[in-house]
């Protein structure tokens, strides 16, 4: 039975009273979550940079050019030189790229340059997000931080990764509770 106290597969919803000004108002998937700390990829901190300048770096020419305008994230405020792609599972089923992550049944994480090569070629994953750096926490701390109520938590929905509009993601991500980030205090506190 798997350990359900972890947040594996659950996205981070920061409470509007988040000061550090790397994660305010930020959605973060969690891609690793253990007694060995966590990593994460924030999913809605569009950078000023698209994929078909990552494309251009790397001296790929990708076959749709509308993946090319494609906005990669900021992903987090650790190893932001790093790249991490985010997809479904089920585009890449027959696919094995070097280093990839199976995060749920649904959806993967890939760190290998296999998998933009594959993009640019039109064979790659369709759904994807693509970003540089991550959020990580140390063992113990994002237990810790949950308990200060610092952060929302909800098993993620490929649609809110995918298709929501990233300016609407924070929001969209606390309606799966049935919260309304309007409604919130910006003021920490317990009752």
């Amino acid at each position: 039975m798997p350990d359900t106290s972890y947040l594996t597969g659950h996205l981070l919803i920061a409470m509007p009273a988040m000061q550090d000004p790397n994660f305010h108002r930020t959605v973060t998937y969690i891609c690793e979550h253990s007694d060995q700390g966590a990593l994460g990829i924030v999913i809605n901190r569009p950078l000023d940079l698209d994929l078909g300048s990552v494309f251009e770096q790397l001296s790929l020419n990708p076959s749709d050019p509308s993946l090319a305008q494609q906005p990669v994230l900021q992903g987090g405020p650790v190893h932001q030189e790093r790249g991490f792609v985010l997809h479904q599972a089920e585009d890449t089923a027959a696919q094995d790229f070097d280093a990839t992550l199976s995060v749920t049944d649904a959806i993967r994480v890939t760190t290998s340059q296999d998998i933009l090569t594959a993009m640019a070629s039109g064979r790659g994953p369709r759904r994807v997000v693509v970003a540089l750096g991550y959020a990580g926490w140390g063992p113990g701390q994002l237990e810790q931080e949950m308990a200060q109520n610092a952060w929302l938590s909800v098993p993620a929905v490929p649609r809110i990764i995918f298709d929501t509009p990233f300016e609407q993601r924070w929001q969209q991500s606390a309606r799966l509770l049935g919260i309304d980030m309007s409604t919130l205090s910006s003021q920490a506190g317990h009752a």
